[in-house]
């Protein structure tokens, strides 16, 4: 498997336990994000390194850079529609520009102006913004936030052509860690390596709220 790994509790004691985090895998150039979809839609992907075959453009589609955000959503890939679970690793390059045009899917007093200020930010970008309650592995929530993104447009045309460095289908990883979960082995399960995500842009920084 291309995407690296950690055992879990190495992890959970460096994370930042409350806040807005993005937690992610990335290097100089790229970041890995998730999204789980049926077997017709995530093995085309898997195997051609786009998206293609039934997955549909006119849609918004969400990427989560969180992996175990990604295993509450999808039940650790049992529910019905999200059996395969893909590992995308995008240009870093694209990703920050996702984050400086995404706006909030609900209005924030802090910052947008007023209700119309933010219906019309809401009009003129294609990407949704929303912090989630971060999940553990077994579904607890926690005071930590998650981000995920929703892409629409042109956007989600590029994301799902131009910007893949490539595509991983790890869903027997994430079978193999659901039974750790299952057993309450967490001395032993293993997670994707994820570290704070740092945006180094001001205003984009700001407008996210990110916890410092």
């Amino acid at each position: 498997m291309k995407v690296q790994t950690e055992r879990y509790l190495n992890q959970k004691d460096r994370w930042q336990p409350s806040g807005r985090v993005i937690l992610a895998q990335y290097d100089v150039d790229s970041i890995v994000v998730y999204q789980a979809y049926p077997p017709a839609i995530g093995h085309f992907a898997a195997n051609h390194g786009y998206f293609g075959g039934d997955f549909k453009f006119s849609r918004m589609t969400w990427i989560k850079p969180n992996f175990l955000w990604m295993m509450y959503r999808s039940g650790w890939g049992t529910k019905e529609g999200q059996e395969v679970t893909l590992a995308i690793r995008i240009q870093r390059s694209a990703f920050d520009s996702i984050l400086s045009q995404a706006v909030h899917s609900t209005n924030i007093p802090e910052i947008y102006e007023n209700q119309q200020a933010w219906s019309d930010a809401v009009k003129a970008s294609p990407i949704r913004l929303q912090w989630d309650p971060d999940h553990s592995p077994t579904g607890e929530k926690l005071q930590r936030r998650a981000i995920q993104l929703g892409l629409q447009g042109e956007v989600a045309i590029k994301y799902s052509r131009e910007w893949i460095v490539n595509i991983e289908d790890i869903s027997e990883f994430v079978a193999e860690q659901r039974q750790h979960v299952i057993a309450k082995n967490y001395d032993v399960l293993l997670t994707p390596s994820e570290y704070a995500y740092k945006v180094d842009d001001l205003e984009t920084a700001k407008k996210l709220q990110l916890s410092s």
